[in-house]
């Protein structure tokens, strides 16, 4: 694996995060594996605890052309706002509407650019921006023998006012795991090892001040913005980076569709539905050079991003998964 330092002395000022301030780390590597395969004494026996949260499956992203997208647990349900599990082990990657053959994107895209609504926020005001995400998949870590895999996850809640300050909390989610061979084999790993208890309390950083331009929906500052010129791999990153870290008018979000639309290679998969169980409409890229997939969901009314998923495609493995599930404007911080 490559670490940070060598990863931004390789991208130089290439580096997007170069800026970026980064907390450190709430708990070791380790610890988060010896997590994953925590044991409790029940009748004078060792046995794994079962995680509530997903794992993350390996598999094809295989539906019936024209079926309404949805995730496919094997029994069960989640409350809402939580990810949906299947059988507290396994989840399957999102399914899409069209799954064979999708058209272009540009024309759908153009359509929910002119009808959608105002979000909640666009009737707010306060003096921060306000995001709430989860992440899956960043880090994640492969065996010795490049077979079995474990995806670090974590959720971040961030309050930052237009001059850059304000506070960021993040938290670590258990691990999660492609599929039963690999968490079998870092839960095996672990088993030597005294189990990690609790649950650590988030990380508070303060943020240092910084220039935070509110975002145009000028369309050639938007491509400007977007890195549409890298293609429609880049974009979709910063649209994902674009949310994450501003409360996005109607007006941009429009834009940011219309942009969108003139990038070449987006394709439309219709409905689907994300990991915190929301209703969304999404776009694909394929980047074959780098065998990845890049997946954006919006909000069908509002406009917003969702989730923006990136995966490799062969195999149809999920590399890291991002859900917004909350931004605002808010005049309190924590």
């Amino acid at each position: 694996m490559f670490g940070a330092e060598r990863t931004r002395t390789l991208l130089g000022p290439a580096d997007p995060a170069r800026n970026a301030v980064v907390g450190p780390p709430l708990v070791s590597a380790r610890e988060l594996i010896d997590r994953a395969g925590a044991t409790e004494t029940v009748a004078g026996r060792r046995r794994v605890r079962p995680t509530r949260r997903l794992v993350l499956a390996a598999g094809t992203l295989a539906v019936a052309v024209g079926a309404v997208a949805a995730l496919q647990p094997f029994g069960g349900s989640a409350p809402e706002g939580e990810p949906v599990a299947a059988a507290g082990l396994v989840l399957v990657p999102v399914a899409y509407q069209f799954d064979a053959d999708p058209p272009a994107a540009g024309p759908q895209l153009r359509m929910l650019a002119d009808k959608i609504k105002d979000a909640a926020y666009d009737h707010q005001s306060g003096r921060y921006m306000y995001h709430h995400t989860k992440v899956w998949g960043d880090p994640l870590m492969t065996s010795a023998d490049g077979r079995h895999h474990v995806a670090f996850a974590s959720e971040t809640k961030i309050w930052q006012a237009a001059d850059g300050t304000g506070n960021q909390a993040s938290s670590q989610l258990e691990p999660q795991y492609p599929d039963q061979e690999s968490r079998d084999y870092w839960q095996r790993e672990s088993a030597a090892r005294p189990a990690a208890t609790g649950t650590p309390a988030p990380s508070v950083i303060p943020l240092p001040p910084r220039e935070l331009r509110p975002p145009s929906a000028v369309p050639s500052e938007l491509r400007e913005l977007l890195k549409v010129e890298y293609g429609a791999g880049a974009a979709s990153k910063e649209v994902s980076t674009l949310y994450g870290r501003y409360v996005v008018p109607r007006a941009t979000r429009a834009a940011v569709l219309r942009v969108l639309a003139d990038v070449p290679g987006f394709r439309w998969r219709g409905q689907v539905t994300d990991r915190a169980g929301r209703h969304g409409v999404a776009v694909t890229f394929d980047d074959r050079q780098n065998d990845a997939q890049s997946l954006l969901i919006f909000d069908p009314k509002t406009g917003e991003l969702l989730a923006h998923e990136r995966l490799t495609l062969s195999p149809v493995r999920i590399s890291s998964y991002k859900v917004i599930l909350d931004t605002a404007w808010t005049d309190r911080v924590g």
